[in-house]
C-alpha cells in the first residue's frame, strides 16, 4: 500500500520512512493497550528527543490513514521501542488490538522535535489526557527533577500508567460539558502557578478546542511566552 498524497508530499520534505515490527502486546486496562516493537533502524539514525513521535501508517479499505503516536521507552541498543493506544473506536485502534506479534507497519518520521529549554524551567505546568499520556511521561521522564502540576483529563476510571513522581501533583479532571470542566479548572490554577511565565514551561496537549481556549488564555492573559509553551491539538471532539 502505497502513503497517498500525504506520503508524497513528507517524501519532498526529505521524510524517513522505516518498518517496524510488532515483538509484544499488554492489556494496560481495559480502554488502554501497548505495543512493542522493532524499530526498523530509527532509532541508531536518528537522535532521541523528550516527546518524539512517529507517523503509523493504516489500511482505511484500501487508502492510507495515517495517525502520529509517541515512542515510549526506546532503547537503542536493542532497537526497539514500545507505542501505547487509548482504545476507541477507530482503525489505528481497532489494528492495535488484533495486529500478531511478527506483524509489521509502515512508519514515517517527519514533524517532531523538542526545542532546548533555556533557562531550565523551574515547574512544568502539562495538560493531558489518554490520547497525549505517552508524551507527558516522555516530557515528565526528561525533567526528572523539576516540579510538575498535570491536569490531566479522564474518560473513565482506568488506572492508566502515570509516571508522576513525589515532583508531581497530578489533578484529575473527569471529562464534562465537552471538555469544558478541563478548560475552566486550568484557568481557575494556572495564574497561581504561571506567576513569573519566564520561569515555567507550559505544555498543552488534549482535544483539539480545549488546545484552542487554553493556548489563548495562556498568551492573551498570563503573557506566558511563545518559546515557554508548546499546545497541540492531540484529537477532535
Amino acid at each position: 500500500m502505497g502513503h497517498g498524497w500525504e506520503g508524497a508530499v513528507l517524501k519532498l520534505l526529505r521524510a524517513k520512512d522505516f518498518k517496524f515490527t510488532v515483538t509484544g502486546a499488554t492489556q494496560i486496562t481495559e480502554h488502554y493497550r501497548r505495543l512493542t516493537f522493532t524499530d526498523g533502524g530509527l532509532l541508531a539514525e536518528l537522535p532521541l528527543h523528550p516527546t518524539m513521535w512517529v507517523r503509523l501508517w493504516f489500511d482505511d479499505n484500501g487508502k492510507p490513514h495515517q495517525r502520529g503516536y509517541t515512542i515510549v521507552d526506546p532503547d537503542p541498543e536493542k532497537g526497539a521501542f514500545a507505542i501505547e493506544f487509548a482504545l476507541h473506536k477507530g482503525i489505528a485502534s481497532d489494528w492495535s488490538q488484533s495486529v500478531e506479534p511478527g506483524e509489521s507497519i509502515q512508519a514515517t518520521v517527519y514533524g517532531t522535535g523538542f526545542e532546548p529549554l533555556e533557562p531550565a524551567p523551574e515547574r512544568l505546568l502539562i495538560v493531558g489526557d489518554a490520547a497525549s499520556l505517552p508524551a507527558v511521561n516522555s516530557l515528565l521522564d526528561a525533567f526528572p527533577e523539576t516540579p510538575a502540576t498535570i491536569w490531566f483529563e479522564t474518560a473513565n476510571d482506568d488506572e492508566l500508567p502515570y509516571r508522576a513522581t513525589e515532583h508531581h501533583d497530578l489533578r484529575l479532571v473527569p471529562r464534562a460539558d465537552d471538555g469544558e470542566a478541563l478548560v475552566n479548572r486550568v484557568r481557575k490554577d494556572l495564574p497561581e502557578l504561571a506567576g513569573n511565565a519566564a520561569q515555567v514551561y507550559f505544555w498543552i496537549a488534549c482535544e483539539a478546542k480545549s488546545s484552542r481556549a487554553l493556548t489563548a488564555f495562556a498568551r492573551k492573559e498570563l503573557a506566558i511566552p511563545k518559546d515557554r509553551m508548546h499546545s497541540m491539538a492531540y484529537w477532535r471532539g
